[in-house]
C-alpha cells in the first residue's frame, strides 16, 4: 500500500478495513449530531476526507489484483490424462 502524507490532524490515517469501519462509524454519529462545535465539524470533514482516500486506494489496489491475476486457461487435475493415483492402464 502506498505512502500518504499526514493529514490536518484531525483524524488518522486509515490503513485497514477495520479502521475504515470504525471511521465510518465515528463519521455517522458525528453526522447525526445537531449542535456540532467547530471542532467536531472539521474532524467529521477530516474523517469523511480519510474515508474517500481509503476507497481510492482500495480500488486501486483491485485494479491492481486484477491485472495481476493468472488470464490463462483454466485447467483442472484431471486433465493432464492421468487419473490421479499413480496408476497408469496401459
Amino acid at each position: 500500500m502506498p505512502k500518504r502524507g499526514r493529514t490536518n490532524g484531525f483524524a488518522r490515517q486509515i490503513t485497514t478495513r477495520r479502521d475504515y469501519e470504525n471511521a465510518s462509524a465515528v463519521a455517522k454519529r458525528l453526522s447525526n449530531q445537531a449542535d456540532r462545535d467547530s471542532a467536531a465539524e472539521r474532524r467529521l470533514q477530516a474523517l469523511l476526507k480519510e474515508l474517500d482516500e481509503y476507497d481510492e486506494l482500495e480500488d486501486e489496489e483491485s485494479e491492481d489484483r486484477a491485472d495481476l491475476r493468472y488470464s490463462g486457461p483454466r485447467r483442472r487435475w484431471s486433465d493432464n490424462g492421468s487419473d490421479g493415483n499413480g496408476s497408469d492402464d496401459s
